[in-house]
């Protein structure tokens, strides 16, 4: 599902994104900073060429542990330039500092008392480079740029989550409706690809929903019966929406998406009406969602995310634009925007 654009009335910088690889950088941002003692080395690692678990490879061999037992938050880009923490419970950490292999960096070395887990970063900042915009792409995207600013940016997943013409998302819905598709036996063996699938279909709902109310211009307005969600993740049910519309353009309340399953906070009244047209479009029900167990319990997704810092600027002839964004978010989604053009960067995955 296209989430149409929310900043349609502002032109786009065409232009070609990440020519190389170095045209993608990623720090992630983390929750928190290694105290400096504990049994696990935290490693600040520059990577390039690489995906994340092959970093953790390379990293788990040095160190002479499993691969399993190297930590990190996040997935980042295998074809970009990115700076992310790894953890690793050694003694000595003397083998792996100042550490240096193809496309790998070790670039600083702490030490904390847990093992870095999955989740645990705050966001990412980015910094993209595009080439071939006009003449005036740094005026065009410092608008697109200050309009999502102020109206938060879709928390849409990019197009990568759903698969190659959207084959992941589909397996996803067959899986639940009992529809024959010719990945269903391999789904069944493989809980990583059954996980994988569920996931993209439920995402691909999420998106329908959004989709729905950016069309309606209510993406970033308090209905009655919404599932009203904090930064923190608490939520609650919209009862009164003139008095809870005023936290929202503060940020402090973002409408809050369904991810389909039978332990989500259930929307009501207006917003229900939503949510069960986008089950109808799709020919599903939510009872559907307990054929997937465990993988299908639902949850709530916000609408919208805050921009953070972002700035433009033109070097040798080519657009650079840094922004930030919290975890679990798409930098695709803001380059769409400020491009006016489908953007599917390769790995750029939300954590």
């Amino acid at each position: 599902m296209q989430v149409p654009f929310v900043t349609a009335a502002l032109p786009g910088t065409g232009g070609l994104l990440r020519a190389q690889p170095e045209d993608f950088a990623v720090e992630e941002i983390p929750a928190y900073e290694p105290v400096g003692s504990g049994e696990h080395v935290y490693l600040w690692v520059e990577k390039r060429g690489l995906t994340t678990a092959d970093a953790a490879r390379i990293l788990a061999k040095q160190g002479g542990l499993r691969d399993r037992d190297v930590g990190y938050a996040g997935l980042k880009d295998k074809r970009a330039v990115t700076r992310q923490y790894f953890s690793l419970c050694l003694r000595d950490a003397e083998k792996l500092r100042d550490f240096e292999a193809p496309g790998l960096k070790v670039l600083r070395v702490s030490r904390h008392a847990n093992k870095l887990k999955t989740g645990h970063l705050r966001g990412n900042r980015f910094a993209l480079v595009v080439r071939g915009a006009g003449d005036d792409a740094v005026f065009r995207a410092r608008a697109v740029l200050e309009a999502l600013a102020k109206s938060g940016v879709p928390n849409a997943y990019g197009p990568q989550r759903f698969g190659r013409d959207n084959a992941t998302a589909t397996l996803g819905q067959a899986l639940l409706t009992g529809a024959p598709h010719p990945d269903r036996a391999r789904a069944d063996r493989d809980r990583y690809l059954r996980r994988l699938a569920l996931s993209a279909f439920q995402s691909q709902l999420f998106n329908a929903l959004l989709a729905r109310r950016v069309r309606d211009s209510s993406w970033t307005t308090s209905l009655r019966g919404d599932v009203l969600q904090k930064p923190t993740g608490a939520s609650f049910v919209c009862e009164d929406p003139g008095a809870d519309q005023p936290r929202l353009d503060r940020f402090e309340l973002s409408v809050a998406g369904p991810m389909f399953g039978p332990k989500m906070l259930a929307a009501q009244h207006d917003a229900r009406a939503h949510e069960l047209a986008v089950l109808a479009e799709a020919g599903v029900d939510e009872a559907l969602f307990e054929k997937g167990g465990e993988l299908t319990q639902g949850a709530r997704r916000a609408l919208r995310i805050p921009l953070g810092e972002h700035g433009v600027e033109l070097r040798d002839g080519a657009l650079h634009i840094t922004f930030a964004l919290p975890r679990g978010s798409y930098a695709s989604v803001v380059m769409a925007e400020v491009m006016k053009a489908d953007v599917a960067l390769e790995g750029d995955t939300e954590d």
